[in-house]
């Protein structure tokens, strides 16, 4: 008889169960603090959660992380034929993202070098593990996931080093291209399923001059913000990304799937990545408040609503279950966009905490709502997978290696 597997064995089986686990519980966490020092619930806040900079840091680098984390590596054996990472070097890779926790709020009392080393150590660890084996791929276009692991690796190693306003904008940079690369991959070929499967259509073809432009108008933004470009270039490059952007989501045909929450969400995201492109744009030329929307336009709107739809889409079908959403999983996902847009309709109308408090409550609400409906999920062993129809598939460019 072979011997019962330890406890939370399962956890470490893929690795979307531990970085969602634990990187959407830091999330609320995180939320949850700063709504209650926006809304005056905590009187006298130690200066460490007085200020901006920890929020800012924190969510992109230990939140966003950890769900960039859970879905490139769980995604890159299907997709790429890359060995799946479990078990020990699983954990280790935990391990270190933990690490990185306490090396930043601890910071102050480190070395400075040591405090870099620790924050850093996850981003220098997935490079390593990642490099020979996307250097294998036929598809050199995966390579570019080193390109946004060493932008995120960068930007924290900047911060680190006191330049924080530099370190959170290569960060930015990095996770705006993975998302426009992700999402232009993920949205047209899940939405295109449902639309063959429920007879409404199918995938538009892929057009290669459009999504060559795609991306590289996103690195040229990144390349004109980052090297200090005058504001004009900035708004130009930025509208030409709106107008890119917006033409690759038309071709996607959301609105046919608003029935389906785990598409409309993803088509959300990306509708917010497109208004992130314009609001930059406009705020370059003098538009009140949309400099500040543009940020929250793409980490609340974009980020919020790809990371609560792929991350509710995983839980369910790497651990064996259809892809039916329970009603308390649709409201998750609806209470994002509420936070989205009062983030971005805040910052548009120059308000106050009120509107922070607001956004900030309703997305600690829908995060908390996946972590109680999914967080036992990302704990106990899968289910026998099966497909009980053209819903549950993923169309894939080869086959799965392992099991989650």
């Amino acid at each position: 008889m072979a011997p019962p597997a330890p406890p939370f064995a399962a956890l470490w089986a893929s690795p979307f169960r531990p970085f969602c686990a634990l990187g959407v519980a830091y999330g609320i966490a995180l939320m949850a603090v700063w709504v209650a020092v926006a809304a005056g619930v905590v009187p006298g806040a130690p200066e460490a959660l007085a200020g901006r900079d920890w929020h800012g840091h924190e969510m992109l680098f230990g939140f966003a992380g950890a769900i960039v984390c859970a879905i490139a590596l769980t995604a890159l054996p299907g997709w790429a034929g890359t060995p799946e990472i479990r078990g020990a070097p699983l954990a280790g890779l935990t391990g270190l993202w933990l690490v990185a926790r306490l090396a930043y709020w601890w910071r102050d009392a480190l070395p400075a070098w040591a405090a870099t080393a620790g924050a850093i150590a996850p981003w220098v660890a997935l490079i390593a593990l990642l490099a020979p084996q996307l250097a294998r791929v036929a598809n050199r276009a995966y390579l570019l996931l080193l390109l946004v692991l060493g932008g995120l690796l960068a930007g924290d190693a900047l911060y680190l080093s006191g330049r924080a306003a530099a370190g959170v904008a290569v960060a930015l940079h990095a996770l705006v291209l993975l998302f426009a690369l992700a999402a232009g991959v993920f949205t047209p070929v899940f939405t295109g399923n449902h639309l063959r499967a429920t007879g409404r259509g199918g995938q538009p073809p892929f057009l290669r001059p459009l999504e060559a432009a795609a991306t590289g108008v996103i690195v040229l933004l990144a390349l004109v913000d980052l090297t200090h470009a005058p504001a004009t270039w900035r708004a130009a490059v930025a509208f030409a990304a709106f107008a890119i952007h917006a033409a690759r989501l038309l071709r996607w045909r959301g609105w046919r799937v608003l029935d389906t929450p785990l598409l409309w969400t993803l088509h959300a995201g990306y509708a917010w990545l497109t208004a992130s492109f314009l609001l930059l744009a406009l705020g370059d030329l003098g538009v009140a408040g949309a400099q500040r929307a543009w940020l929250h336009a793409f980490t609340v709107g974009a980020l919020g609503s790809a990371m609560i739809g792929l991350t509710t889409r995983v839980a369910l079908r790497h651990t064996g279950r259809p892809l039916v959403l329970p009603r308390a999983a649709v409201a998750a996902h609806v209470l994002v966009q509420v936070a989205a847009f009062a983030r971005v309709g805040g910052a548009l109308t120059g308000g106050g905490d009120g509107w922070v408090v607001t956004a900030g409550a309703a997305w600690v609400a829908a995060f908390a709502l996946y972590l109680a409906l999914f967080g036992p999920i990302l704990v106990r062993p899968s289910l026998p997978r099966v497909v009980v129809g053209p819903l549950d598939a993923d169309s894939r460019p080869g086959p799965r290696r392992g099991r989650s």
